[in-house]
């Protein structure tokens, strides 16, 4: 058994575990989520997180942002972490940067099948690389190529490619995001703030405006999760999660051709578990399979709904324990 440190680090919130670890087992000790946006710097968070804890001497952090030797610079926050500074000012004898779904990919060994949801069995045989894509504050997206002994994790940036439209709705859409970005990526529509922009875009697109009581809702918090809430009661609500899955699955089955993931993708990230009806009422896998000529390889692939969302906490857990 070895005790190590894990974070999750996001645009949003930054989860930090105390964790022990034997084999591919992990078992969080004393876990923290913190609001990211509430502090200048990494470093302040991670202080305010151990004082008082004794502090392992082996650490490994999942990040969003693209995570270049031992630094990162956030992609949706002001951080700039540096992985040799950090174990000089907390005494770690190792401290590991993963990208954040590189980090979600380690962590799936950790995983039972109590957590994760089946959209598709896929083959029986199934094997050989896998994918995850997970939509949060951001877009990420990440391969696990098969060697044929084992899956070797690694990151992409793959959720900032151009988002690419299929119909004259998402033309549309395109036309008006284009207005508003620089770049339209597919992190400007699968995701959280995807989803508040989708809705946007609705309202004006169908002339119909917001409700006094969803605005209300919308500026009270979570914009994206009122939007969400609101799919049963209002019909723009709806059409944009309507819309926000067929995306989120379009994307999906893209991700799945690019890194050829026979052996399984898996559908991270904190929406997917909030919204499994949607998930499940079959327009995410219509639009993750429709991709002509190569709708039967995608049959075949195994796709699962990631139900646990410490498998986040689990990679570096287990990223940092194979340091030692």
């Amino acid at each position: 058994m070895i005790k190590v440190l894990s974070g999750d680090i996001g645009g949003t919130k930054t989860r930090l575990a105390i964790a022990s670890v034997t084999g591919t087992r992990v078992e969080i000790e004393h876990e923290a989520s913190f609001p990211s946006q509430s502090y200048d710097t990494f470093d302040a968070l991670l202080g305010e997180f151990l004082t008082g804890l004794d502090v392992p001497e082996f650490s490994a952090f999942g990040v969003a942002g693209p995570v270049q030797g031992r630094v990162v610079q956030t992609t949706n926050l002001p951080w700039f972490i540096d992985a040799d500074a950090l174990q000089r000012r907390f005494g770690l004898t190792h401290c590991a940067l993963l990208n954040d779904l590189e980090a979600t990919a380690c962590g799936l060994p950790a995983l039972g099948d109590e957590d994760l949801l089946t959209l598709q069995a896929g083959s029986p045989d199934a094997a050989g690389n896998r994918a995850v894509i997970a939509a949060g504050t951001g877009l990420g997206e990440a391969g696990l190529f098969w060697n044929g002994k084992l899956h070797q994790p690694f990151a992409t940036e793959g959720g900032h490619t151009s988002f690419a439209p299929s119909n004259t709705l998402e033309f549309a859409l395109l036309r008006t995001l284009q207005q508003q970005y620089q770049h339209v990526s597919w992190e400007r529509v699968v995701s959280g703030m995807g989803i508040v922009d989708l809705h946007a875009f609705l309202r004006q697109y169908r002339s119909i405006a917001a409700p006094d009581w969803l605005q209300v809702e919308m500026a009270a918090g979570d914009a994206a999760a009122a939007i969400s809430n609101a799919a049963l009661r209002d019909e723009i609500c709806a059409e944009t999660m309507q819309l926000f899955v067929r995306l989120y699955g379009a994307e999906a089955g893209n991700l799945a051709l690019k890194i050829m993931s026979r052996g399984g993708l898996y559908i991270g990230g904190g929406i997917a578990p909030k919204i499994l009806p949607l998930l499940q009422s079959g327009e995410f896998m219509e639009a993750l399979l429709n991709k002509g000529r190569m709708r039967p390889l995608l049959e075949a692939m195994p796709v699962k709904v990631i139900l646990n969302d410490r498998a986040a906490l689990y990679g570096p857990a287990l990223r940092a324990a194979a340091k030692k």
